[in-house]
């Protein structure tokens, strides 16, 4: 099984094997606090297309719709996610402060076909 959080949410053991999928360290966490067993940062979408999209809701169709092409070349660490949800829960975090315009949501959908 495979869901989402953001990375400011409260730690819960049954989030199971936590992912961070944000290009940049979330602010003001320490990894203590953060409980991240795996920071998968070259999954995340590029500087330039984070920098684009700045997380403005209205261009949230074009920038999945650009960064489901940047993960075309990442196939191995979406399989590599498929295989740990088969065995263990993995729970993708994210930092942004939308919960519905944001790339976790994109990988989760993607993660889910």
């Amino acid at each position: 099984m495979i869901q989402i959080k953001r990375v400011y949410e409260a730690y819960a053991a049954s989030d199971g094997y936590r992912i961070l999928v944000d290009r940049l360290w979330p602010r003001g966490l320490t990894k203590e606090v953060a409980h991240v067993d795996e920071w998968a940062k070259e999954i995340a979408p590029s500087n330039e297309l984070r920098k684009w999209f700045h997380h403005d809701p209205t261009q949230f169709a074009a920038f999945k719709t650009k960064y489901l092409h940047e993960l075309q070349e990442k196939k191995d660490m979406l399989a590599a996610i498929k295989e740990k949800a088969q065995h263990r829960r993995v729970t993708l975090l994210y930092g942004a402060k939308d919960e519905t315009n944001n790339q976790a949501q994109v990988l989760l959908e993607l993660l889910k076909k």
